[in-house]
């Protein structure tokens, strides 16, 4: 099988879809990969090591969804992306269709064959690849709970903090994250 890793271009996302070692796993049972030249920068990874692994590089997203049998993505594809996703293309990624109703339409109409890491289940139907996301995200919450916390967030105070009834790591964040906090209250 022909695989694709491009770089991810929804904002802010510095992940790849495939490490070096992800490479050398599928050579060795005989595939092809492809990756996109810097799409593991953002996660460490140099082009040199993608090749070191025995992957190829190729210049632009739209390379790369042009060769690929198949697409290994981290998160969903954004707008820009739909015209470059084949016929009986396999994706591979977070798809999240639930919460936005024009990608899936615009998978359904590219023909492609849709797998949802969300939806991978096991023989005991637990979430192999969900379960270690949200766990990930859990333990983000309180380092971004802390972050809305620091001074240079204009968000709290010591004074605002101590007249807050007790509040769970969750509450807090998002109170932060969402403005419903000053130092005037």
């Amino acid at each position: 099988m022909i695989i694709g890793v491009p770089k991810e271009i929804k904002n802010n996302e510095n992940r790849v879809a495939l490490t070096p070692a992800g490479v050398a796993e599928f050579k060795k049972h005989g595939h092809t990969v492809y990756v996109q030249a810097s799409a593991g920068e953002g996660s460490g990874f140099s082009d040199e090591e993608y090749t070191g692994a025995g992957a190829q590089l190729l210049p632009t997203i739209e390379d790369v969804y042009g060769i690929a049998d198949m697409i290994i993505k981290v998160k969903e594809p954004i707008e820009s992306e739909y015209k470059l996703i084949k016929k009986d293309q396999l994706l591979f990624t977070y798809f999240h269709f639930a919460s936005y109703e024009p990608l899936t339409h615009a998978m359904i109409e590219s023909g492609a064959v849709c797998l949802a890491y969300e939806t991978v289940e096991k023989a005991d139907r637990s979430l192999p690849l969900l379960v270690p996301m949200s766990e990930v995200a859990g333990r983000m919450s309180i380092q971004e709970g802390a972050k809305y916390l620091e001074k240079p967030m204009g968000v709290f105070s010591r004074r605002s903090v101590s007249k807050l009834p007790m509040l769970s790591t969750t509450d807090t964040f998002c109170a932060a994250k969402y403005g419903m906090l000053d130092d005037t209250k």
